[in-house]
C-alpha cells in the first residue's frame, strides 16, 4: 500500500470516529441530512475518505443513504427502541453471568469511584453516556465471549438514536442501579447480578414508557 493510500485510510478512520461521536452524542440529531461534500469541507479532508467513513457508518446502521452524495441519521422508533432494550436484557444478563469471577477487585473499585464521581456535581448528558458505555461494555468484554460485545454495542447504538432516551433526569436511579450491579459482582452472586442488570434495563424502559405515554 502506497503512502497516499495510508494517508487516505487514516483520514477515513478519523472522519469515521468523529462522525460516530457526533451522532451518538446527539450533536447531530436523528433524521438530519448529511452532505458528503459539506462534511468533507468542514473536516478539512477530501471527499474520498469522507465517503468511506459515511459508508462505514451506514453499514453499522447509524446512517441511511439518501442518494449518491448524501445520507441521513437513522431515526429509531418506539417499537425498535423497546425491542433493542429487551434484546439487551437477554444478552447483558448472560454477559454478567459469564463475567462473574473474572473481574478484579481493583476494576470494581474503579467502577465504584466512577459511579460516585458522576453522582457529584453537574455533568453533561455526554459525560453520562460515555460512562454508561464504559460500564456496560466493560462487563460485556469481561464475559470472554468475543461476539457478545459487538451485539451489545450495536443495540446500545440503536437505543441511543431514540430521541426520548436520556440519562439526565434519572441520575440518582442510575447511580443506585449501577452500584447494585457492582455489589453483586463483588459478592460473586450470579443470580443477584442478573437481577440487578434486568432491574436497571427495565427501569430505563419504564422511564421511556412514561415519557411516551405522557
Amino acid at each position: 500500500m502506497g503512502s497516499l493510500e495510508v494517508r487516505s485510510s487514516s483520514l477515513s478512520d478519523q472522519a469515521y470516529h468523529r462522525m460516530r461521536e457526533l451522532i451518538l452524542d446527539r450533536k447531530i440529531s436523528s433524521g438530519s441530512t448529511l452532505l458528503e461534500g459539506k462534511l468533507a469541507e468542514e473536516l478539512g479532508i477530501s471527499r474520498t475518505p469522507m465517503r468511506e467513513a459515511l459508508g462505514r457508518l451506514a453499514g453499522e446502521g447509524l446512517l441511511v443513504r439518501r442518494d449518491a452524495r448524501s445520507y441521513s441519521v437513522r431515526s429509531v422508533g418506539t417499537k425498535e427502541y423497546f425491542d433493542a432494550m429487551r434484546t439487551r436484557e437477554l444478552l447483558e444478563c448472560e454477559a454478567i453471568a459469564l463475567a462473574m469471577g473474572k473481574i478484579d477487585e481493583a476494576d470494581l473499585d474503579r467502577l465504584d469511584a466512577e459511579v460516585d464521581a458522576l453522582n457529584l456535581g453537574e455533568h453533561t448528558e455526554t459525560e453520562h453516556w460515555h460512562f454508561d458505555d464504559r460500564f456496560h461494555m466493560f462487563i460485556a468484554h469481561a464475559s470472554g465471549n468475543i461476539v457478545m460485545p459487538l451485539l451489545i454495542q450495536q443495540l446500545r447504538d440503536d437505543a441511543r438514536l431514540f430521541r426520548l432516551h436520556s440519562p439526565l433526569h434519572r441520575q440518582k436511579e442510575n447511580h443506585h442501579e449501577h452500584r447494585e450491579i457492582i455489589r453483586a459482582l463483588r459478592n460473586k452472586d450470579v443470580e443477584g447480578a442478573r437481577g440487578a442488570v434486568r432491574a436497571h434495563l427495565r427501569s430505563l424502559q419504564n422511564d421511556v414508557q412514561r415519557a411516551v405515554m405522557g
